[in-house]
């Protein structure tokens, strides 16, 4: 089977576990830039894909691990594939959804996911004053599109919480802040490829003096997975559509509360941690769509509007038809 993978590197630590794990099953294996691939439409019925100005040869599956850095030019490319009718290990639109976190929260928990306590405003006063909304301080500060190792931010006081709505406000950029309990309960990061749920870890952050991301230097812990881990872990990659996914999850005395959905996670400290191979089973996924699996993304297409509750209905308004 060729495989391609969509990464800036192949040095890039999870997409050389990918490459090792695809060339260990006997699969051939090519990483490609996604801002090296050109490409060419012409109003027919057949696109061209090009790689440094040159045709690419067919692939047989497409697993993306695309940077937010290049995240607009490398989901058209994504998207590129799959209408050539390339399978994809994580669909376009799944990894655009995924990344918008408001976007992401606003439909799990239309679905009946719960999600800790958010609030979403443009002024850093505002964001201030709502600080009791979501339980006090600490709390997670969250680029709305931030990329996953630098855009999460624990701000343990009110100062911190000031000093870091000024920096990243002043930036540009848009941001949610959510509750984030430390002392009853557990950040909970479950791995989800093809709908299950493979593996699971406790991350404990590091205290700073100012804030500090939840990754940078965050201790990784294995984690046996409640089946209130799994099950709501499985349920949000398929409402998101996303092959590969990484759940986090507040668990606050076993409640589960969802907090962020990743497309691309970082597969390498998760294998420090649990001692798992879990990229194999990217690739074994990979081996099963191109083998006719249904991919998830068809299951996400199907189901948002047939979960959505009913309108309520407070009473029966009589419409007259006119009169001819």
């Amino acid at each position: 089977m060729k495989i391609t993978v969509l990464s800036r590197s192949a040095s890039i630590s999870s997409t050389r576990r990918i490459v090792e794990a695809g060339r260990a099953r006997g699969h051939r294996v090519r990483v490609l830039n996604p801002l090296r691939v050109q490409m060419h439409l012409d109003g027919g019925s057949q696109a061209t894909l090009l790689y440094d100005r040159k045709k690419l040869t067919p692939t047989d599956v497409v697993i993306p691990r695309i940077a937010l850095s290049i995240s607009t030019y490398g989901l058209a490319v994504v998207n590129q594939f799959g209408l050539a009718r390339v399978p994809l290990v994580n669909h376009a639109q799944a990894i655009a959804q995924s990344r918008n976190k408001m976007r992401a929260l606003q439909l799990l928990s239309a679905h009946g996911i719960d999600v800790p306590a958010t609030v979403m405003a443009r002024d850093a006063a505002h964001l201030k004053e709502m600080v009791g909304l979501v339980g006090g301080v600490p709390v997670l500060v969250k680029l709305l599109q931030g990329q996953e190792k630098h855009g999460v931010m624990v701000c343990e006081s009110l100062q911190s919480l000031e000093a870091a709505l000024e920096a990243v406000l002043g930036l540009g950029h848009n941001i949610v802040m959510q509750e984030y309990v430390r002392s009853t309960g557990q950040d909970v990061r479950v791995l989800v490829v093809g709908g299950q749920a493979i593996a699971g870890v406790l991350r404990k952050p590091r205290p700073g003096r100012l804030s500090h991301t939840l990754n940078r230097g965050a201790r990784l812990e294995a984690l046996t997975l409640s089946p209130g881990h799994r099950a709501t872990a499985e349920k949000v990659a398929r409402l998101v559509g996303l092959e590969v996914a990484a759940v986090d999850i507040l668990d606050v005395q076993g409640h589960p509360k969802v907090f962020e959905v990743n497309s691309s996670p970082a597969l390498l400290e998760m294998e420090a941690a649990t001692g798992m191979d879990l990229a194999t089973p990217i690739i074994e996924r990979a081996e099963a769509l191109v083998a006719g699996a249904a991919p998830v993304w068809s299951a996400a297409l199907e189901t948002p509007q047939a979960l959505l509750p009913p309108p309520e209905r407070k009473g029966t308004v009589k419409v007259n038809a006119p009169r001819s």
